[in-house]
Parts: structure tokens; sequence; C-alpha cells
């Protein structure tokens, strides 16, 4: 052996071992196991490199399979991409931007096509960088989320939904993003505390020289006004329910309303009502048959409706304008510093505008109502109890989803409209010959795509029933579904109702969530702030196994990761510490050790080495299966250490330098060589690269290979 480790030199060809010998493949592994265990790989997504957070799932997925496997279970990594429609397609118009270009100056077909470029590529790459950070995921396997059988399932599941009632076409109130030109579900609208105002309008009333004053952050929504709302129970505004008030800067007449959804305490008790620009203004203008009038446009500009004056304006223009001429007509009675909550796009940081539009939705309810039984009976189990309280409060305030994305990357809603004026439509994969409804026979597609979280939603099924025969009999319900918390609502919730819904069984068993990678001072990682560790960078430079037990030292359940280089450093050097106490016991051994023929005669040392390694692998085996990660490496860790090198060893190098009986030498070589063969099993699944290259210089078969060997606690 080296005298140093040298990750470089075996890395790539250790992986090849495992891959070549057909380790990955849960069809393909020795011996019978008829227990399955199967994870569905969370898909990176295919536009950019990996950062540390992919390290983090994959090391703990890839540390679970390698404990199962030796476990002697039929295991099964699933590995994937996913196509992150409006993520990815947000990374490409930057990368566009750069040239001074803009994706609307290309036609549909064209920009998918060169994102579909862009991502076969990136694609590669992943897989690359997922094999060198030891992923021990059945390539066999890999499914993409735009794999042709992939979209089949996914048109089937809307098919069934549209079927079964549970998907409808409405005009709703969306969250709009102006400069990306697409809706956004509510959680991906990002919630900001600024510091604004809050101005107090006059509405003067129409029949008489009084005025309702109204409270607003929003005065340049105004010009949409159709009507002025109080709360019924406020005795200050009974008398002027049912009367109008004149609209500002307007030649319109509005009437006064009397809703529940007023707050008696925000402002003046009386508010604005723009039911095309608000989420609360809209329930009340349906609520009233109000009028909907649009002076915001998707590109964020004051739009047609609006008095002509401000026409084109873009929104903080218009606010200003309409301050101005408040002001200026005697309208404006004050206004008052005011802090609140600003929605903003998650990727651009632009403010979001809601605004009215025709979107596909699913009804989510009864769906939720599956999810939410299935945890309570336990067929699904959240390791942490916190997370599982936050999965029931989210569930239990849930609303009907908008599956619509105004974007050209990502699969297509498989409908087709009969006419111009989409009153009429036939869902479908392929375009149809004739409607069933009004016997149309020329269509127009539909050009919106899919939420990507509708697509990803489907994930376990979708890859079991689309990967090898029999694999979705086998492996359904997948074992743990692991992942960050950050995703418990977009993905995790929603592959619980859509797996529930479309199999009549939990999509996964367990749920881990693992914390966010934070750097040594716990601050969120940014380019910006220059703390962001490249994974691929660190294995460069540490060696695959130093990451992911540092990785799997800084996870503790319910906790963000504090990291920093300093801990990969102090896993590189216990890399080398494995390595030197190797090397000093194989030099030892002598060419004609056969531990079969040695008939050892223990001292009170080795029993009790003997005895603090069979302590060690019980209570991590403990461990590993109540997903207690980072206790189960620091057991290892100590052992090895403290135990093995700093105690086994030294008394193994003085009997072997001082002793005079060679069965007391023999004895001594003999607890060395087990201890050591057995600790490689215990740090397997943390540090598979170490550990299996020195096992292949250990005594034994040719063909053996330590990532199948038995684990040793059964």
């Amino acid at each position: 052996m080296d005298k140093q480790y040298d990750p470089k030199k075996v890395e790539g060809e250790i992986y090849k071992l495992w891959e070549e010998g057909g380790f990955f493949d849960p069809d393909k592994l020795p011996g019978k196991r008829k227990k399955p265990y199967c994870i569905i790989m969370p898909p990176p997504n295919a536009n950019e490199p990996l950062h540390v957070g992919h390290a983090v799932f994959l090391t703990i997925e890839d540390l679970l399979i390698r404990f199962e496997r030796m476990r002697g279970k039929k295991t099964l990594w699933l590995p994937g991409a996913d196509h992150a429609g409006f993520e990815t397609q947000v990374v490409f118009e930057r990368k566009l931007e750069k040239q001074g270009k803009s994706r609307f100056q290309f036609d549909r077909e064209t920009l998918y096509q060169m994102i579909w470029d862009y991502v076969q590529e990136n694609k590669d790459i992943a897989k690359d960088q997922i094999k060198r950070l030891g992923a021990s995921c059945d390539w066999s396997r890999l499914k993409f989320t735009l794999d042709p059988d992939i979209v089949k399932v996914v048109y089937e599941t809307f098919a069934k939904l549209y079927q079964d009632g549970l998907i409808y076409r409405g005009k709703r109130i969306i969250n709009w993003c102006p400069k990306h030109q697409t809706g956004l579900s509510d959680l991906e609208v990002k919630y900001e505390e600024r510091e604004d105002k809050l101005w107090y309008i006059k509405y003067p009333l129409a029949d008489d020289d009084g005025f309702v004053t109204v409270a607003t952050t929003r005065p340049e929504t105004m010009l949409g006004d159709t009507a002025v709302a109080v709360n019924p129970e406020d005795p200050r505004y009974k008398n002027l329910v049912g009367r109008k008030l004149k609209l500002p800067l307007s030649d319109r007449e509005i009437p006064v309303v009397a809703d529940a959804a007023v707050e008696l305490e925000f402002g003046t008790g009386a508010v604005k009502v723009t039911p095309a620009h608000d989420p609360i203004d809209f329930e009340i203008g349906e609520r009233h048959s109000l009028e909907f009038i649009e002076v915001i446009g998707r590109d964020g500009k004051i739009a047609n409706a609006a008095p002509e004056k401000y026409r084109g304006l873009k929104v903080d223009q218009a606010r200003q304008k309409v301050v101005e001429d408040l002001q200026t007509e005697g309208l404006l009675v004050k206004e008052e510093p005011y802090k609140h909550s600003v929605g903003v796009c998650y990727k651009c940081g632009r403010v979001i505008e809601p605004l009215v539009s025709e979107q596909w939705f699913v009804k989510i309810e009864s769906l939720a109502k599956e999810a939410v039984a299935a945890v309570k009976e336990g067929r699904t189990k959240f390791v942490s109890e916190k997370y599982e309280k936050i999965f029931m409060h989210w569930m239990a305030n849930i609303r009907d989803w908008n599956i619509s994305r105004q974007i050209v990357w990502g699969i297509r809603i498989p409908v087709w409209y009969c006419n111009e004026e989409r009153t009429c439509f036939v869902v479908s994969d392929q375009k149809p010959e004739k409607c069933p409804k009004c016997g149309a026979t020329e269509f127009i597609p539909e050009t919106d795509t899919f939420d990507t979280w509708f697509s990803s939603g489907q994930w376990p099924f979708a890859t079991l029933k689309t990967s090898q025969p029999g694999d979705f009999e086998v492996f359904y319900p997948t074992a743990v579904m692991e992942t960050g918390w950050d995703i418990l609502f977009f993905w995790v919730a929603r592959m619980m109702m859509l797996g529930l819904y479309r199999t009549g069984n939990v999509p996964f068993e367990y749920v881990y969530l693992h914390g966010l990678v934070r750097d040594k001072d716990k601050q969120k990682m940014s380019k910006s702030k220059g703390n962001v560790i490249n994974p691929l960078a660190v294995v460069d430079e540490h060696g695959a196994d130093a990451l992911r037990m540092a990785l799997v030292f800084s996870s503790v359940s319910d906790s963000d990761l504090a990291f920093g280089e300093d801990k990969i450093i102090a896993q590189k050097r216990f890399a080398n510490k494995i390595w030197n106490a190797a090397r000093f016991v194989l030099s030892n051994l002598g060419a004609d050790f056969d531990p079969a023929k040695i008939k050892p005669n223990f001292t009170k040392e080795d029993e009790w080495i003997l005895k603090e390694w069979q302590d060690t692998a019980e209570q991590m085996t403990k461990d590993l299966e109540a997903f207690k990660f980072h206790e189960a490496a620091q057991g290892v860790y100590h052992f090895f250490w403290h135990s093995f090198c700093d105690k086994c060893i030294e008394d193994v190098k003085t009997r072997l330098n001082h002793a005079q009986d060679e069965n007391e030498k023999q004895t001594a070589r003999f607890v060395a060589w087990q201890v050591l063969r057995d600790s490689l099993k215990l740090l397997h699944p943390f540090m598979p690269f170490v550990s299996e290259a020195i096992y292949q210089q250990l005594p034994h078969k040719s063909d053996q290979t330590l990532i199948i060997e038995e684990w040793p606690v059964k």
C-alpha cells in the first residue's frame, strides 16, 4: 500500500469495479434477496452543476442503500434528472441575456430545442458528478422527467383527474411574474418584509358633500376599483352601504358594499376593492357581482382600461403619478410609514402582480384528506415530529393548485380547443380527429405547460411503472423519501396526494427531511457572499469520502447543517488514519497469514476491543435504523480512532515487538486483522471508497467485494 491515501488514484477504479460488477442492479445482487428496499432519487435539476445541497441527499441516500444492501435486501436506488420547467427556463434566459438576446425573439419550437440541447449536455455532466460522489444507484434504470413513457403517465393522471371532476379551467386570481411572463403557484412566491407607505385617500359621495376615507398600500390599483367595502358590523358605515362614491381620478361611480372580509382595525375600516388585482378583492368581487377591470397588464405596465394619462407607465411610475394627482385634487388625506410583507418572484425578486387569468386548477381538498389520513394511520411516517406537524398544518389550509405555466420548457397540457374563444375543448394527448361535443375538426393546442411539481409529484410511481417489468409490483411503496425540508410542500406533499390518487397506496413508508447547508457561521450560502462550497472541487482536493463523512457528521435531525472546510479536512485526516492503520496491520500479517488456521488465545485487551467493536456495531445499527446518521458516524469514528488505533494497535505493536510466544503474536495479528476487516464493514456506508480500497488488499477471495459483504449485526 502507498504511504498515504490518494483518493484520485483509487476512486475511479473502485467505482468502475462496483459498476461493472452489477452491484447497483437489484436483479444482479448475489444470494437470496427477497425483501425489497427502494429509494427514488430526488432528480437533480438538469440545468446546472451539482451544489453542496445535492451532495447531502446523495450521501444520506447512498448511506442507506449501502447499509440495507449489506443487510441482504434487494436494494434499488433509482436515479433521475428533472427538466425543472420554470427553473431551467430562467437559467437559460439568463444565458440568453448575457448574449444580448431574449426568449421572446424565438418561436416556441426553436426555443424548446435550444433548451433541450442545453439540458442534455448538463444532464450528462450531472450524472458523472453523481458518480464521483460514490452514489451506488442503478444507472440502467435512469429516468428523465421528459422521457416519453414518463410523459404518458403524467397525461394519464391529468385525464383521470379531469374525468373525476378534479381538474377545472377557470378564471382565478393568480400570482403573475411580469419579468418571466408566467403564473406562479403560492409556494413559488417569496415574501419579504418591506418599509412602504400607507396612503389615506378620500372617495367623495356621489349624492352628497361627504366622503369615505380608505387606506391603501397600492394607490395605483385604484384605477381599477369597482367598489369600496366595509365590515357589516362596523357602525361607522351602516348608513353608507348601498350608496355610490365617485372614484378619484376617474369618471366612474362605484358602490359601497358590506363584506365580512374587511378588517375593522385596518386603516379606516373602509377598503378599496380591485377584484382584478387582489386575491381577497377577487373573492369580494365574486360575492357582490362586481365588475373586473384589469388596469395592470402582463408586462407589469398600466393597461388600456385605465385613464389615458396613466397608460404604459410602469407600476412604480403610476403609483407616483397617482399620488401626485390625488394631492393636486385635494383627495390625499395623509401618508404614513407602513411595514408589511410583499410577495416577490422566488427567482428574480420582482414584485408579484395578482392578475385574473384563465388557468388549469386541481381541486385539492379531497386529495389532501387522503394524504392526511395516510399519515395519521401511520402508513407514511415522518422521522421528525416537527415536520409532521408542519405537514398537517399546511394540508389543513391548502388551496386549489394552479398547474398552468406560461412557459415553453416542459410538458404541454394535453388540451385541444375547438375555437378561438376556447369555449369548447378536448382533453387528449394526441390531436383529436373530431370533438365529441361540438363536432369541430380543427383544433388549437393549449400552449401552457404543467407546473414542474405536477409531473415530479408523480415521480415514485411513474418511474417504477416505466422501469424494468415488475419493478412497480416489487418496490412500491418505496422505503424512504429523503430530501430537503424546504420542499416538503412543493414536492413531498404532492407526491403523497398524487401517489395515493393513482395507486391507492402511499408512495413511501418514511419521510426523512435533512437540513439546509449553511456556512460555519450558520449563514445561508450564496455566490454573492462567497461562501458557497463546490462539492466537486472538494472531491478533487480532499476526496469523496472526506466530503461525505463531513456532511454526515454535520447532519443533525431537525437542524440545518453548519458546514465549513475545516470539517472536510478533519475527515480527510480520518481517511488517512484508516489507511495508515490498514498499512500497519497488513504489513505485519506476513505472507503465510491464514486466519482459518489460527487458534487465538485472547488476552483481556483482545476481549475488550472485540466487545467494544460489538457494542459499536449494535449501536450503529440501531442508529441507522432510526435515521440517526450523525450518531452512527460519530460511533464508528470514535471506535476506529480511539479504541482501535490508539489502544488496540498500540497493544498489538507491543506484543509483536516483545512477545516470545509465536501463538501470542499470531493472536495479536488475528485480532488486528479481524477488527480492521469488521470495522471496514461499519465504515463502508459512510466512506465507501477508502473502505473498499483497503478491503481489496485484505486476504480474501478474488471475486469478493466489500459493497456486498454481510452487515455484521443481524
